[in-house]
């Protein structure tokens, strides 16, 4: 069998920290744990793009959105 190989675009070089308080680490814990998350990086970082996404798309100027349009 054929290994597949990776986009080197998409390979992860960069590292980023993030501090939580110990009630924020306690509710990530708590999700984790009723929602059987075992990838805890995975998910981070999954809701952390999806959000950027999502802010991006939202704040993307439109046609309609231009002021002097009709």
């Amino acid at each position: 069998m054929k290994k597949k190989q990776k986009d080197p675009e998409l390979l992860r070089k960069y590292r980023q920290s993030v501090l939580f308080n110990k009630r924020e680490i306690a509710a990530i814990n708590k999700y984790c744990s009723r929602y059987k998350i075992n990838n805890r990086s995975r998910f981070m970082r999954e809701a952390i793009i999806s959000e950027v996404l999502r802010r991006f798309d939202r704040d993307y100027p439109s046609l309609f959105d231009q002021p002097g349009v009709q």
